[in-house]
């Protein structure tokens, strides 16, 4: 049985302004440029240049006499869309989230790759079978999409039957093509495509082939006792030149050098630049950072005519509406501006006063651990603010360009009972694995009684996160022959 009843909650909602903010707080520098022309082209009641200050007061006295009118109702023009007003990347855009500029002008792996098949002389159902292929690798050369499935997409976007003998006889055709390996279905047959390519087929060259067709796993995991055994090999330094043949192979055709898509390069734009002047660290916003905006006079003006007309008229009063959404919406922007201007600063000078000896000698060591919470209390601000400046910015300093997130880390404790920054554990746990004997690598459970002697208290997993996280592989991933 439904019944009816009524319930009283708090909440709490994001206004306008906050959420103008938090918008743009998160915008890097190099597009903040784009996202201001875009605001400046949907909103005409917003400009580019400083006013003077006595024209800047008249313009906003001018503003705030017309808002106290009291037959316009700010309830009527405070919508859903925020005063008629919206971000141009509110929608979550994804070809704005990926910008990437500039972009070098180039040709792509599929176009270098079809301007191969007229060597080939397909006939015309051959062309679209090797086209629709084609279409279907990857930007680092490989064919993932089983062919089952692009059997299915020929019958329905070209109107062609066929089945996947076909589709594999005109795919080994394609696989002979530069760069070699590409069309590969997996790693396996992008090395072995490789190899057959080789000129000199010697007894170092058939041994690498035949270790990828069958201990291609033992390989992987880097069981070499077990290789040998396998392929009846004696001496272990054949065994190393076969191995040493195939980590020169190119694991991505497609995707590095001149063998890949269209050549992208981005420049880093740092947010914050800092300088150290005879030991006094002097900190600045990119000038990118600081436009200058303001309200249009015209648009301010438009409100004293509704004091002279005819306040009954609707048309008038739909019009004064209209200016007002826009004056709001451009108040809000300037405001907003500001506001992330402040926000930056605030926040990048409490990190240089936590990390202050760091940024007088950029000396690593001296990275003293520090959380989101450490600089959200200082400026009195969320850990999520705090979080979208970390995570989208970067510093200029005298030793490189630097993300913001790159000064936090956790704190570890030291037998001493300091805390040293994670950063400096993770410097010692790369160091001694560099200096490890390869034959017979350190395991975590060895890694973190090496740490301990060197005073650093940590636990076994927290040896395993580090390396993970350094992008080190396991121990038995780590032999090597020598």
């Amino acid at each position: 049985m439904q019944k009816l009843s009524l319930s009283q909650t708090l909440g709490q909602k994001l206004s306008p302004q906050q959420i103008q903010f938090i918008k743009l707080l998160q915008v890097p520098t190099a597009e903040l440029d784009t996202r201001i022309e875009e605001e400046l082209e949907i909103n005409p009641a917003l400009e580019e240049g400083k006013e003077e200050a006595q024209d800047e007061s008249s313009s906003q006295d001018d503003y705030e006499e017309g808002n106290t009118d009291s037959d316009i109702d700010i309830a009527d023009y405070l919508q859903d869309d925020y005063s008629g007003y919206k971000m141009q990347g509110d929608k979550n855009n994804p070809d704005e989230e990926d910008k990437e500029l500039p972009i070098s002008v180039g040709s792509t792996l599929q176009e270098r790759l079809i301007s191969q098949m007229g060597y080939l002389r397909l006939d015309e159902r051959e062309t679209t079978i090797a086209r629709q292929l084609i279409g279907s690798i990857d930007s680092d050369g490989y064919i993932r999409r089983e062919l089952e499935a692009i059997v299915n997409d020929l019958a329905f976007s070209q109107n062609l039957e066929s089945d996947v003998e076909e589709l594999e006889s005109i795919l080994y055709k394609i696989q002979t093509f530069d760069p070699a390996g590409i069309a590969s279905r997996d790693l396996k047959e992008c090395l072995l495509l490789q190899l057959e390519r080789k000129i000199d087929q010697n007894e170092v060259v058939i041994i690498a082939t035949r270790l990828i067709e069958s201990c291609f796993d033992e390989f992987t995991k880097k069981h070499y006792d077990k290789i040998m055994k396998k392929l009846d090999i004696e001496e272990e330094h054949i065994l190393k030149e076969a191995i040493n043949i195939i980590t020169k192979l190119n694991p991505k055709p497609g995707g590095t050098g001149d063998t890949g898509g269209v050549t992208k390069t981005q420049y880093l734009i740092p947010d914050f630049i800092l300088n150290n002047i005879d030991g006094k660290l002097e900190l600045g916003l990119n000038s990118k950072n600081a436009p200058e905006l303001k309200i249009s006079r015209s648009y301010s003006e438009m409100l004293q005519s509704y004091d002279k007309g005819n306040k009954k008229d609707k048309k008038l009063k739909e019009t004064v509406t209209f200016v007002k959404q826009k004056l709001d919406a451009a108040k809000w922007f300037i405001d907003a501006i500001k506001q992330r201007q402040q926000t930056l600063l605030n926040t990048m000078n409490a990190i240089i006063t936590y990390q202050y000896d760091y940024f007088q000698e950029g000396d690593e060591s001296k990275l003293r651990p520090m959380i989101l919470k450490d600089i959200a209390e200082k400026i009195n601000m969320d850990i999520s603010t705090v979080s979208r400046v970390a995570n989208s910015k970067s510093i200029q300093t005298e030793f490189g360009i630097f993300p913001l997130k790159y000064f936090f880390s956790e704190g570890i404790s030291t037998d001493s009972g300091e805390d040293v920054s994670s950063r400096e554990v993770k410097n010692k746990l790369k160091e001694t694995i560099e200096q490890e004997d390869k034959r017979k690598p350190l395991s975590d459970d060895k890694l973190e009684k090496i740490l301990r002697q060197h005073g650093y208290n940590i636990a076994r997993r927290t040896v395993a996160k580090y390396r993970e996280q350094l992008g080190i592989p396991v121990a038995r991933l780590r032999k090597e022959l020598l």
